[in-house]
């Protein structure tokens, strides 16, 4: 079950600004990159949840944040269909975010009062997720629509919310690009989490490349 209310988990993704997306299969490595993650501020992870038996590392990894590090909240990408969302609520996922806009999954998470975050890529599909109670819309693939993709939604739609997940990087000209195009938050996966990090479990750099992105997605926002 959710330790956190659909608006509060909006709340915090709008506060904060970025969420932090990751997937390993080995449940110790996991929890020392979520640790990393939560000592550079981090306050949100989504565990994009794309190999097998990633329901148990997800379900180990929400167990020790609630143990260990008060205030994180745990999420899960990549889900597919109602009953892979129904799943992860269980083991508490607090937030659900899919590569696609599925009824089916909104009506899982809208009777739990999951926030979820369907993959949107026109202005259709963005408005019907918003009609099904969507928060907070993610766009994606981000790096194929990019930030004049934002700009064109929020002209005539200003109270939309978007995340891009996908061609954003933890440098100040592309989440300046993003925030100045009117996003919420952006999804950052291997260019903050990066394949040299995990293999080198250089979790110091991790912290410290987390805390740098947060502080230029807070100093872009003013």
């Amino acid at each position: 079950m959710a330790q956190f209310s659909r608006l509060e988990v909006a709340q915090v993704m709008k506060e904060t600004g970025m969420i932090p997306l990751f997937f390993h299969n080995d449940i110790e490595l996991s929890k020392k990159v979520l640790k990393a993650c939560y000592d550079g501020g981090a306050r949100l992870m989504e565990f994009t949840a794309r190999g097998d038996f990633a329901h148990e590392v997800f379900g180990e990894l929400t167990k020790y944040a609630i143990a260990e590090l008060p205030g994180m909240i745990m999420g899960v990408g990549s889900v597919t269909d109602a009953g892979a969302a129904s799943l992860y609520m269980a083991l508490g996922a607090n937030f659900i975010v899919t590569p696609v806009l599925r009824e089916d999954i909104a009506i899982a998470c809208n009777r739990k009062k999951v926030l979820w975050s369907p993959g949107c890529g026109t202005l259709t599909e963005i408005t019907r997720a918003e009609e099904l109670g969507c928060e907070i819309v993610k766009l994606f693939p981000g790096d194929i629509y990019g930030p004049q993709f934002v700009k064109g939604v929020k002209g005539p739609q200003p109270w939309t919310s978007l995340m891009p997940t996908g061609g954003v990087s933890p440098t100040e000209e592309n989440l300046k690009g993003w925030f100045d195009a009117g996003v919420t938050c952006v999804g950052m996966g291997s260019k903050l989490i990066s394949k040299e990090i995990i293999s080198n479990e250089d979790y110091v750099k991790l912290e410290k490349d987390v805390r740098a992105a947060l502080a230029i997605v807070k100093a872009v926002r003013k």
